[in-house]
């Protein structure tokens, strides 16, 4: 009896292609499969992993996948103004504290003089793609030390470890780009860190979305998914991303175990994981969306009359950023 009840079970489940990056902001959706809590919401998740933001966005309106884990880019910004997608709760955050994502110089670059991130201008710097989080990034730290972003040389190349290959053989100067892809060549001695994005401009870099089309016909699925999506996250802030009065991780065997199933998944070594953690919070900020929306208007890199709210469904996640200190 207890084979049949399984295989009924099993049979019963309902399939969810998500779509994400390898990167430690996903964690809590690793945590959440691994400890079944997809499966308890009923659900057999199904990843599918991309190499960048922009084509996860692409791919949730084109019903390639179901629900798509993805960063802010204007790509996404013009898809969502054209009605066809919809934020549905909160990912990963740029925090102080937190070095997620990281401003680097190529060794050549740095000896030539390229020592911090007020002598960017004039510089070429490598992003994934135009209109990425890392070139939304790079617009805030230019409008903080009140640099012409222009005066920049921005080099899209597509892909993570593309830019983290350019980096090392030094045909780029500069790079914004994941802690956890560049830890290696930096530790090399090919890669000079300049800083970080959560020290320098704090914001609410990625969110999760689904075509208005699934938020129609699949929407009690899409809050099971998002439930068991809370459950990872919170383990994931209760475990990982404590820290002691010195500012420093709270390193534990529990910890250690969660970082295994994180690499498992990313193909990142354990240390490297260790100094490349986000904060992960479901919960909206709207004020920030908005921000991004007018700073995407001004590059002139979306189109039309977008507004936050429109493209926001606050039925799924209250609007309110955790506080975290």
């Amino acid at each position: 009896m207890t084979i049949a009840f399984a295989a009924t079970a099993a049979q019963a489940a309902e399939r969810v292609r998500i779509g994400l990056l390898k990167l430690s902001s996903a964690a809590p959706l690793f945590l959440a499969k691994e400890r079944g809590y997809f499966e308890q919401e009923g659900i057999d998740v199904d990843f599918r992993f991309f190499d960048a933001a922009v084509p996860i966005a692409v791919a949730t309106v084109s019903g390639d996948i179901d629900i798509g884990f993805t960063g802010f880019t204007a790509a996404f910004y013009n898809l969502a103004g054209k009605g066809g997608l919809k934020v549905i709760a909160g990912t990963a955050r740029e925090a102080p504290g937190f070095q997620n994502t990281a401003y680097v110089a190529s060794k050549r670059a740095y000896d030539a003089g390229l020592k911090t991130l007020k002598d960017l201008p004039n510089h070429s710097v490598g992003i994934t793609q135009v209109g990425s989080t890392f070139h939304y990034s790079l617009g805030l730290i230019a409008d903080k030390l009140k640099f012409d972003i222009g005066t920049v040389r921005v080099v899209p190349l597509q892909s993570l470890p593309n830019v983290a290959a350019a980096i090392k053989g030094g045909t780029l100067d500069a790079a914004l780009t994941a802690t956890t892809t560049i830890s290696p060549v930096v530790a090399s001695g090919d890669a000079v860190v300049l800083g970080f994005v959560g020290d320098e401009t704090p914001w609410m870099l990625g969110c999760a979305v689904a075509s208005t089309a699934a938020i129609d016909k699949n929407r009690k699925l899409i809050e099971k998914v998002l439930a068991a999506y809370r459950r990872g996250t919170e383990e994931y802030a209760r475990v990982l991303l404590q820290r002691d009065a010195d500012g420093k991780f709270v390193r534990s065997d529990e910890g250690d175990a969660m970082l295994a199933i994180i690499s498992k998944y990313t193909e990142q070594k354990l240390e490297t994981l260790r100094i490349g953690l986000s904060v992960v919070d479901p919960a909206l900020d709207s004020a920030d969306i908005a921000r991004q929306v007018a700073w995407f208007k001004r590059q002139k890199m979306i189109e039309g009359d977008i507004e936050a709210d429109k493209i926001i469904d606050k039925s799924f996640v209250p609007d309110k950023p955790t506080e975290r200190k």
